[in-house]
């Protein structure tokens, strides 16, 4: 803790990258990247060994296949080989740029990575082909051998969609064209929302979107809500802009449904399914289960208005802190908070606990204050040496150890899968969650027992309350502008007005009531639907949050099983779609909505003494 003009200051460390590359442009990243080049030319000439088989798979019987199979593998281990090399380079120079976004030497090692991104893309083409075109005997017979084994359930899951594969040249084109179409629609968005600068009422000049952002996470209600209008005034501004790329990403997205439904359009959802490894049953299951709990939700969300003295919630209130009724809470120092969630982990079990405090020696956790730091938080694995990184910034209060701690549980999640093979390490991101909301609410249960005032406790729960709200009204109204926008698409592009009328529907419904007014411009400052790799960015946190919940909730139940089995569960993330994963660790069906009710209403309490706290505090 430092003191800077008389105003204490905490601080988190920087971390350490030098254990992968000492430098963006140093002699070791510049072997790499001839070790990727020559990787990627190996890759070429096995690639067109594989291609000419492609035109009679279809029709290749078991006792013709030895040879093709054997060329496949070989692909398979030198396409793998590659990955791991760019996934590499890649993660450091995105590490890097977070923590300074002008960080030259990083950007241009970003840069270098485009061109042999896009060729293994292509390259990669005429295996995927062959392991979506392949009768089922010469696929089980690719798939056994130690070699391929691994990827047996990601082979199968994409063969769940092979019916929709295009042309080996069709794919390539779609491909090669994405990166000046969808890809390029969404890097337009990510350019507009960087020079964007909003003139917030009483702020002495305008202000960068970050900035005024982070004004409504200040205790001050009507600064706040200046802030909100300031920066929807200013996408305001360029709604056309906004407008024409979420129209051609959603429109990009479509076309491609109508091209792979031969003649009979897939389902715009059924991509987002398939990358979360889940049927639209269980998404179906999750929605009804959001839709009861919205009374619990919009009851803390009037309790935090109470808190401040209003009658309604605002958009401007989302990340609104606890109000300093009864006094501000101490900050806590970055050592204090590692000890708190190490502590609190280690109830659970010894091992969780020393994870915790191997991430802060090993200096692998990211939480300096920098002039140039990109806003958020994240946790990232380095493919080679499979050990995570956590980042932030750190200053002290209360939500900076809860969001920590969900950041460590990301991390968690991946040294939990760090001696799988690589196949199996990838998981949809719904489940995701899992590990980080547990942490999570395991920390801030440890937080709440050593709460010396109720000022404290209600800065706890506060944070609690708001994850209620976010994940239960503000995600799912996210979902249904994007399903009812997508709906519209399929007939024509939406203007900016019937976005707004769309967007404010879908607040007012989720809201209700208890809504001082809807966000009308959410579906332009909202980053996520401009997401151009990745649709319907929103449901996934809702499953990750009321899983995760569901899963706390058999602690007592599970007794000396729970950690064993929750382990066990994060491990079959990669190989297991999400419903045989919860049966065969949870035995429920998530395809029902009890599960997923039950989550929901074990935070009944929670709000209950939310209220009780605002009273006591406040009286």
């Amino acid at each position: 803790m430092t003191s800077s003009q008389g105003r204490v200051v905490v601080e988190g460390p920087a971390w350490d990258l030098s254990t992968e590359y000492p430098a963006p442009d140093s002699t070791a990243v510049a072997e790499e990247l001839a070790r990727l080049a020559a990787t990627l030319d190996r890759l070429d000439v096995q690639s067109a060994q594989l291609e000419p088989h492609l035109a009679d798979v279809e029709a290749l019987p078991l006792a013709r296949a030895g040879a093709i199979i054997a060329l496949a593998r070989a692909v398979f281990a030198v396409s793998e080989e590659a990955s791991l090399l760019l996934g590499n380079l890649g993660a450091y120079a995105s590490a890097l740029v977070s923590v300074d976004s002008q960080n030259a030497a990083a950007l241009a090692l970003l840069g270098r990575l485009q061109t042999p991104g896009k060729r293994l893309a292509a390259l990669a083409e005429p295996l995927e082909q062959f392991l979506d075109r392949a009768s089922d005997e010469v696929v089980e017979a690719y798939l056994a051998d130690d070699s391929t084994a691994p990827a047996r359930f990601a082979v199968e899951h994409a063969r769940k969609r092979r019916h929709e594969r295009l042309g080996i040249a069709q794919e390539r084109l779609v491909s090669a064209l994405s990166q000046d179409g969808i890809h390029a629609w969404g890097r337009l968005y990510d350019q507009l929302a960087g020079t964007i600068r909003c003139q917030v009422e009483g702020e002495a000049a305008p202000l960068g979107l970050a900035a005024a952002s982070d004004l409504m996470q200040g205790d001050d209600e009507p600064r706040r809500q200046r802030a909100w209008r300031g920066i929807n005034q200013a996408w305001g501004e360029h709604v056309e802009s906004c407008a024409a790329a979420i129209n051609a990403i959603a429109g990009w997205r479509l076309e491609m449904c109508r091209k792979r439904g031969n003649g009979e359009a897939v389902p715009f959802l059924a991509p987002a399914l398939h990358g979360n490894h889940m049927r639209s049953a269980t998404l179906e299951a999750l929605m009804q289960a959001a839709e009861a709990a919205r009374p619990l939700a919009r009851r803390a969300a009037r309790l935090q208005a109470k808190a401040y003295g209003k009658a309604d919630y605002g958009p401007w209130d989302q990340r609104a802190p606890a109000p300093a009724l009864g006094g501000t809470a101490p900050a806590i120092e970055f050592d204090g908070a590692i000890d708190i969630i190490a502590t609190a982990c280690g109830g659970v079990d010894a091992s969780w606990g020393e994870f915790v405090r191997m991430m802060s020696a090993n200096r692998w956790i990211e939480g300096a204050d920098a002039p140039r730091k990109q806003p958020g938080a994240y946790c990232m694995t380095f493919p080679k040496s499979r050990s995570p990184r956590v980042y932030m910034k750190y200053s002290g209060a209360a939500p900076n150890v809860i969001i920590l701690a969900h950041e460590l549980g990301h991390a968690f999640h991946s040294w939990a899968m760090r001696d799988l093979p690589e196949p199996q390490r990838s998981y949809g991101m719904s489940i995701a969650e899992t590990a980080s909301t547990l942490g999570e609410t395991i920390t801030r249960d440890a937080m709440l027992k050593r709460a010396a005032t109720p000022a404290e406790e209600l800065g706890i729960v506060w944070e609690e309350a708001g994850a209620l709200i976010g994940f239960v009204l503000n995600i799912p109204a996210r979902f249904e502008f994007e399903r009812n926008f997508y709906t519209a698409r399929m007939e024509r592009p939406q203007r900016p007005d019937e976005l707004c009328d769309m967007m404010s529907a879908a607040w007012t419904h989720w809201y209700g009531d208890c809504l001082a007014e809807p966000d009308p411009m959410f579906w332009a400052n909202k980053l996520h639907f401009y997401i151009s790799g990745r649709s319907f960015y929103n449901f996934p946190y809702l499953f990750g949050y009321l899983f995760s919940l569901g899963v706390y909730a058999r602690r007592e139940a599970f007794g000396s099983e729970f950690f064993p089995r929750c382990v066990a569960l994060l491990r079959d993330t990669g190989r297991m779609t999400v419903e045989d994963l919860a049966a065969k660790h949870l035995d429920v069906d998530l395809s029902q909505p009890e599960f997923w009710r039950e989550a929901a209403a074990a935070l009944e309490p929670r709000v209950d003494r939310l209220a009780e706290l605002i009273d006591a505090v406040a009286g």
